[in-house]
């Protein structure tokens, strides 16, 4: 695997935690506090590494909330398999022509380990800094290692509030914010976002004949159909009840709707074992403006497919072709199933 294959997963694993650009927190706070007390420290930070940058989820000592990560200690960190020690900034050729050496806040010393997704992925990182070179005891780096675990454990709870108890799907709240993050980060790199809306069809129906149980089952089979048929970059959302979110980085409406088929035909080749059960879903998908939507607008477009989809005939794909025109999902006209919702 590539290097910029793995800085991109990093990323959207970064992103997974929808933790960045967030108000202070305690649980973070706390942390912060103990190592600036137990290492007697003038500064200490909880950083997280992002493409350009590293930001700090909790400072105490460091007056900006963010640095770029040319200058960043903690992104050297992130490539470590442990702890980074710099005993005397001045004297390590990696540091000594720093910014952040030369001018404020003048690092003398620097101790960090690193913060891990579940998965092992590299965050960022906590870690400590002083004005003076000093050295550090086997204790005080098992302490970082500690508390970087229990950093580790936070932003794992986080995730799990976010994380839809029954699918595995984002949460509507972050998902939304996810979302919104990656459609700027597309303007920005002038390439084209996509989302699809999707809806199970006769939810309803299958919830009145077969029971709740055999509904939830559908639903998270749902799911892991979609996330089987993603990229890791794209992000899945349950926004309400029978309805999910996808959105599609760096994919037009072409892609979209190739990558809505793809999913169309994996659902519909579903068996719900437990009750004998085919299901489909209806789908409708929209690229987002060059300029001036947001993700609701974007949303609010796929899923006025999605109603069209659904009132002719469900088990279909429906673009938006454009702002005001509703077309089929390709030149060759609605796509139509290939057997009907059993229930």
């Amino acid at each position: 695997m590539s290097s910029d294959t793995n800085e991109d997963l990093r990323l959207q694993a970064l992103r997974r935690y929808d933790i960045l650009d967030t108000a202070p927190e305690e649980t973070f706070d706390r942390i912060t506090r103990i190592v600036a007390a137990a290492l007697r420290v003038p500064m200490a930070a909880v950083s997280l590494v992002d493409d350009h940058r590293q930001w700090f989820k909790s400072r105490i000592g460091l007056a900006a909330t963010e640095t770029p990560r040319s200058s960043s200690f903690c992104a050297h960190t992130i490539l470590a398999n442990g702890a980074m020690v710099v005993t005397d900034t001045t004297q390590d050729l990696r540091f000594n022509g720093n910014p952040l050496v030369l001018g404020d806040p003048h690092i003398r010393f620097y101790a960090g380990y690193p913060v891990v997704s579940s998965d092992g992925v590299p965050l960022g990182a906590v870690c400590a800094i002083d004005t003076s070179p000093r050295d550090i005891s086997p204790q005080e780096l098992g302490l970082l290692k500690d508390l970087a675990a229990l950093v580790n454990e936070q932003l794992e709870l986080r995730l799990l509030a976010s994380i839809d108890g029954l699918t595995g799907a984002l949460r509507r709240k972050t998902f939304l914010n996810m979302c919104e993050r990656e459609l700027l980060l597309g303007r920005r790199g002038k390439t084209p976002s996509s989302c699809l809306m999707i809806d199970a069809d006769h939810f309803k129906a299958i919830n009145d004949q077969y029971g709740h149980d055999v509904g939830d089952q559908v639903l998270k089979a749902l799911v892991d159909t979609f996330k089987a048929g993603l990229r890791a970059t794209d992000i899945v959302g349950r926004l309400g009840g029978e309805e999910f979110g996808i959105f599609l980085p760096s994919t037009d409406l072409a892609g979209c709707v190739e990558v809505a088929e793809r999913l169309r035909g994996m659902v519909e080749s579903l068996e719900i074992t437990t009750a004998n059960l085919s299901v489909t879903v209806s789908i409708g998908a929209a690229e987002a403006a060059a300029t001036g939507e947001d993700i609701l607008g974007l949303l609010h477009r796929a899923d006025t497919a999605l109603l069209k989809a659904k009132r002719t005939g469900r088990n279909r794909i429906i673009t938006e072709c454009d702002s005001e025109t509703l077309c089929c999902g390709s030149s060759a006209g609605f796509f139509t199933p290939s057997r009907s919702l059993v229930g």
